[in-house]
């Protein structure tokens, strides 16, 4: 298992040591900086492997985490542990930077003490890690018996990430589907590649230790439901409405027993914002926008630039924060922009025309045009027209998830499922989200 862990400045000095087993020396320290963060050449590799032993790394802003082992292990569960680290110190005291880990090492050292036991993971939960361990420090001393078997039942138990006990005047689920869609597309508006990233986020501030039961438009169950004579709800939900999803990983809260045998996600929630799941998706993408430009080049020193975008969704639908960035040729000398909708300017210093719209609905289309003005080169080399990129917000998830349907269940206290109040959202974001011209 993992036999130290170090985080580093910017400049390779040691901000945080602990080493939990004895085949590793105080050697390893200086064996990472000089070789990883003081190399020559940048190292791409986040596993670096220097004289019989292994260095897992991951960097946030100018901050190093490095875990050393000399064993083989699973580098799956070591960056997810380095990840999961980064989220516990994220939740303790925001941004992970030089100066806050300077300010909270005792509490850092505190949590890798209850984190990691001779190496091995144990409760990364920030929700259960908090009932104990506080920015004043460790609790325990002012605690009574009862609050104490609470907190060892919550960490030792079944269900770590959710203690006992907890109440709310008003029970609410707030639900985000957030999703990301990349795009390569031809100037002939082919599909090059396509696909959807999404996470479920959710909000749960719901009393007592609750069943929650989370129904999408997934292929796999609308087929089922199909196939066993479902109902016309089902019937009517199978086809276009159903969506393929390709690969899919779960908060630790949702039972996988039930997921693989009636594909449902029941989980017991913890208190909070969590992150219920993460999903991709490559089939039957609804893309938001069609980009399509025309480049003419007049001579050696001037060219023509004309770009529609078209929006492909519902017309009662508004996208927000939409942005086009048209790149130019390294020698231009000028530009004249005309554009129907928004602003567009052009950025000498990022060699592009951005072009900026606050909103547009669906169904429609809007256009610019350029004209550049190049300035005479001996290079003979051909312009080789970096793609159109786009940035843009809308209210709808493109990959068309849907969720069909959020329960909760609790048995011990007097409230049902009607009483809860439920929130869903949908936002759809662009990812890499580019048009060749």
């Amino acid at each position: 298992m993992i036999g130290g862990l170090f985080i580093y400045n910017h400049k390779g000095e040691v901000l945080i040591s602990r080493i939990y087993r004895d085949d590793i020396g105080r050697n390893a320290v200086d064996a990472f900086r000089v070789n990883v963060i003081h190399a020559r050449q940048q190292v791409r590799s986040p596993v670096t492997n220097i004289a019989r032993t292994s260095f897992f790394h991951i960097k946030r802003s100018n901050i190093w985490l490095a875990a050393v082992t000399k064993q083989n292990v699973n580098a799956a569960m070591v960056f997810e542990f380095l990840y999961k680290m980064c989220d516990v110190m994220t939740a303790y005291f925001g941004k992970i930077s030089e100066e806050n880990i300077k300010n909270n090492f005792v509490l850092i050292y505190e949590l890798l003490d209850e984190i990691l036991d001779f190496g091995y993971p144990q409760n990364s939960e920030s929700g259960a890690l908090k009932t104990f361990i506080t920015q004043q420090g460790i609790k325990g001393q002012h605690q009574t018996k009862e609050e104490q078997s609470q907190i060892t039942s919550q960490v030792t138990g079944q269900i770590g990430w959710r203690r006992e006990g907890i109440k709310y005047r008003r029970n609410e689920l707030f639900l985000d589907v957030l999703e990301s869609v990349n795009l390569l597309m031809s100037p002939q508006g082919q599909v090059l590649s396509a696909h959807v990233s999404g996470r479920v986020v959710m909000k749960s501030y719901l009393s007592g230790m609750p069943e929650c039961k989370f129904g999408m438009n997934d292929k796999i169950v609308i087929d089922k439901q199909g196939k066993s004579g479902g109902t016309e709800d089902s019937g009517k939900s199978s086809g276009k409405q159903s969506i393929a999803i390709d690969d899919c990983t779960f908060h630790q809260c949702v039972r996988l027993s039930k997921f693989d045998s009636e594909r449902s996600i029941s989980f017991i929630p913890p208190d909070g914002e969590f992150e219920l799941l993460r999903y991709r998706t490559t089939k039957d993408i609804i893309l938001p926008f069609r980009v399509i430009p025309l480049v003419r080049e007049v001579g050696r020193t001037k060219l023509e630039v004309k770009v529609v975008i078209k929006s492909n969704f519902k017309p009662s639908l508004l996208a927000q924060k939409i942005e086009v960035r048209i790149p130019t040729p390294l020698n231009t000398s000028g530009v004249q922009v005309i554009c129907m909708k928004g602003k567009a300017k052009y950025k000498a210093s990022e060699n592009a025309i951005v072009w900026k719209i606050k909103r547009m609905a669906g169904m429609k289309e809007s256009q610019i045009s350029a004209e550049i003005e190049l300035l005479p080169t001996t290079d003979k080399k051909k312009w080789t027209r970096p793609p159109i990129s786009m940035n843009f917000e809308v209210p709808f998830a493109p990959s068309g998830l849907k969720v069909r349907y959020l329960k909760v269940f609790e048995s011990k206290l007097n409230y049902s499922d009607h009483d809860v109040i439920k929130w869903v959202r949908y936002i759809g974001r662009s990812g890499i989200y580019e048009t060749r011209c």
